[in-house]
């Protein structure tokens, strides 16, 4: 029987390492990358058959380069594996098409079982959060409700780097497009969100977790 195909994407080095040592007696590992620029890059290039991808990652988190992945290819099957045990980021990365969502002090015990799931269409979710998240399900708890996801993702990557730290010109010159533009959206995101300046911005996304996902 053939061996399903992963692609894996972390950014921290020693965990992809580990990572690594724990799906190659099982899986064929096609790649690993360390964010979510590459990750899209690696995904349509090398068509694996489930991509195990961390949440939190630089350029796009995991749920956004989903997001884009599911526009060419709606038949992508992606594991998250992260350390949120947050039933929100669960709901986000469910609602966004992941077929699974494995808690990282978790993974030796359910990384595996995951990725076989996600290989045959399966979902499978971390036993820890699983409860939770069904409930929530249940209650009609929606992230639609999430200010965030009122944003784009183009307007998502950049408030990731305003938080940063990066100027508008900097963003520009790193995702190759305008200083005007950088501006334009982030004046959409002000007025989306009903802020008024850009240090209520940046407050915002630090209190509402966009900058950590």
């Amino acid at each position: 029987m053939k061996r399903a195909s992963v692609l894996l994407a972390d950014d921290h080095r020693i965990v992809a390492e580990g990572l690594k040592r724990l799906l190659e007696p099982e899986f064929d590992l096609v790649g690993v990358v360390e964010d979510g620029r590459a990750l899209l890059t690696a995904a349509k290039e090398l068509r694996p058959d489930v991509i195990v991808s961390d949440i939190s990652m630089p350029e796009l988190n995991g749920v956004e380069a989903l997001e884009e992945l599911k526009m060419e290819n709606p038949g992508v099957r992606v594991v998250f594996l992260t350390m949120h045990h947050n039933v929100a980021y669960a709901r986000q990365a469910m609602d966004a098409g992941a077929l699974g969502y494995v808690l990282k002090h978790s993974a030796a015990e359910e990384l595996i079982l995951a990725v076989r799931a996600a290989a045959v269409g399966k979902t499978f979710v971390s036993p820890a959060i699983a409860g939770e998240l069904l409930q929530a399900m249940r209650d009609g708890d929606s992230v639609t409700d999430d200010p965030v996801r009122k944003l784009t993702l183009r307007q998502r990557e950049i408030l990731r780097l305003l938080v940063d730290g990066h100027s508008a010109k900097a963003i520009a010159a790193r995702l190759d497009i305008s200083p005007r533009t950088v501006e334009f959206h982030k004046y959409s995101m002000m007025e989306t969100l009903g802020i008024s300046n850009n240090a209520e911005l940046i407050r915002f996304a630090l209190e509402s977790g966009a900058s950590e996902i």
